[in-house]
């Protein structure tokens, strides 16, 4: 791709490091703000820029907030014994989109995987655990992507709190194994989630 300025050239390589970006898409979008008004291509920097340096996460569910405490774990209205562990930020906005769960949530930032050296100790389990011990947490749902590694972290994490008065349930497999909550339909990630069931019926496979 042969470009007639270094400055747009720049631009489209910035672009293109974005995930599932390519360089043509990367060029339709600079192009796309050089039509646009000067104002609001500034607006649209100065956003972006706001939100890398002024963004925290969540100091209870780690889940991306602008402030201490996400809306979710400030939030009154949501049933504070009732928690769900999530992979990452973008399965806590797939479950939100559903409207089906009230609870809060747990995000473990990762699963456990050997092969890609990602350990328990990487995850915010720890955080977890502590939860359990020191909120009136009732029920436990994992909503973990149904696969090898999704199962070796539920596991992982169930051993480390059953002994706590607290049950463990994961949702139903109504996400084909191997797929990812993300790209689940909002209607069968919510059958899944209102259909859970005990973790040792999961185990068990009954």
């Amino acid at each position: 791709m042969v470009f007639s300025s270094t400055l747009l050239e720049n631009a489209v390589n910035e672009f293109a490091k974005l995930p599932g970006i390519g360089k043509k898409t990367a060029l339709r979008l600079v192009l796309h703000l050089i039509r646009q008004d000067v104002n609001e291509v500034e607006y649209f920097s100065e956003t972006i820029a706001k939100m890398r340096e002024e963004i925290k996460f969540c100091s209870r569910c780690h889940n991306i907030s602008d402030h201490t405490l996400c809306n979710i774990c400030s939030n009154p209205s949501r049933k504070q014994e009732l928690l769900c562990v999530v992979e990452n930020i973008r399965d806590v906005i797939a479950i939100e989109s559903t409207q089906q769960f009230n609870g809060v949530y747990h995000v473990l930032g990762g699963i456990i995987s050997p092969l890609d050296g990602v350990g328990p100790e990487q995850l915010n389990i720890d955080s977890l655990v502590q939860r359990v011990e020191k909120e009136p947490i009732t029920e436990i749902i994992f909503a973990l992507n149904p696969n090898i590694q999704g199962d070796t972290t539920l596991y992982y994490i169930s051993k480390k709190i059953k002994n706590r008065p607290v049950k463990i349930t994961t949702i139903a497999r109504g996400i084909a194994f191997g797929g990812e909550l993300e790209y689940a339909d909002e209607m069968t990630l919510a059958k899944s989630i209102s259909n859970r069931i005990s973790i040792d019926n999961y185990i068990t496979g009954s």
